[in-house]
């Protein structure tokens, strides 16, 4: 279970410390890819192929499940941790996120959110100022 806020910089290698806490389950490797919100996803095998195997079951004739499945899975790498406790980010990847020197590191259950430092100050500030609303939607999901 991940979970819990890290700050850690990116090397110029495109290297990524992980948070200790979090080696271990990562140890057995770990997929990154494009993530939601302008951040990386970080998923470890089991999580990855529960989730991809639900992507494989999409609709391919609905051009939104398509676009989905292509985020994805098209971006995704399979990636270890090293013997320092850092995982290599594709170049391609880091672009995508706008990743620079400062990373956020989230824990969010069965994966791991990768932002960009900045960029996660400014969604967090939005988020936390739009939380009751945010708390009256969830109702609808049974939360």
């Amino acid at each position: 279970m991940f979970i819990g806020e890290y700050s850690h910089n990116l090397d110029e290698k495109g290297r990524l410390a992980v948070p200790k806490k979090f080696r271990a389950d990562l140890s057995k490797g770990a997929v990154v890819t494009r993530g939601l919100d302008n951040c990386l996803f970080l998923y470890t095998k089991i999580e990855w192929k529960k989730l991809a195997d639900k992507l494989a079951t999409l609709p391919f004739s609905q051009a939104k499940a398509r676009a989905f499945a292509r985020l994805m899975l098209a971006g995704a790498m399979d990636v270890g941790v090293d013997k320092q406790g850092r995982v290599m980010l594709p170049e391609y990847l880091r672009s995508f996120a706008g990743l620079k020197k400062q990373v956020v590191v989230a824990g969010l259950y069965n994966r791991l959110e990768l932002w960009d430092q900045k960029n996660w100050e400014a969604y967090k500030t939005k988020s936390e100022k739009e939380s009751e609303n945010i708390a009256e939607d969830m109702f609808e999901l049974g939360i």
